[in-house]
């Protein structure tokens, strides 16, 4: 059997199930107590992986805020910051992201085989740029990522990634905080997409932990049996 990180879905979504607005501004749907939850979620992690219309829509750091947290990391012999982690077919991704110049971490890129020439030229002074397989096969890049040490891998999206790493059967665990306003509008993204998921009316997830944090709720569901081994350390 390949050996695969244990992997937590990190979302947070309106009422209706949107991941942000229809406009260029990023919706907020947390509050600052769940904001510092999943900084120490973060500091539990070997990496972090987001796909990469969330690193051209949001500009995301990703790294660990909390120099507490990253003093402890080091203490235990690891980076202050988990290593960051993009999935891209096209590599239409700017060099001058966030994702790649802020923090002193690694960054891995893992790109459709027909692409890797290019991106290696783009992102090769900036991240190591790796073959994902044409397309990018997650159970490739999960494997990969395995054999280089990540064991506890946190996924935040977007909704893409989401729903490939869902219907894929590759989630031990989501962390879903639920905002408590609605979006509305059919143009923004969702959670998810259409999809074969494991998961159905036949085979419910497992609720493990209802949370309530200021003006949102998290909801905590178990996906596979690894889950009750890992769930200490979120």
């Amino acid at each position: 059997m390949v050996e695969r990180p244990y992997t937590l879905l990190s979302c947070g979504m309106s009422i209706d199930g949107y991941l942000d607005d229809a406009t260029r501004d990023r919706l907020l749907l947390s509050n600052e107590a769940d904001f510092d939850r999943v900084d120490a979620v973060r500091a539990g992690c070997d990496a972090i992986l987001v796909g990469a219309a969330t690193i051209r829509q949001d500009n995301p750091r990703l790294l660990v805020r909390s120099a507490e947290r990253r003093a402890a990391r080091v203490a235990r012999g690891e980076a202050p910051h988990p290593l960051k982690v993009t999935v891209t077919g096209r590599c239409d991704i700017d060099p001058a992201a966030k994702f790649f110049t802020v923090g002193d971490v690694d960054k891995l890129v893992y790109c459709a085989s027909g692409s890797c020439g290019s991106a290696r030229q783009k992102l090769g002074e900036v991240a190591t740029v790796i073959d994902g397989g044409d397309p990018v096969d997650l159970h490739r890049v999960t494997a990969d990522l395995a054999g280089r040490g990540v064991r506890r891998l946190m996924v935040e999206g977007g909704g893409t990634m989401h729903t490939q790493f869902l219907t894929a059967g590759l989630a031990d665990e989501l962390q879903l905080v639920v905002a408590p306003f609605f979006v509305g509008d059919s143009r923004a993204p969702r959670f998810v997409s259409d999809g074969d998921f494991p998961w159905g009316p036949g085979r419910r997830a497992g609720l493990a932990e209802v949370r309530q944090i200021g003006d949102v709720v998290l909801l905590r569901y178990a996906l596979s049996d690894r889950f009750v081994q890992s769930s200490h350390k979120s």
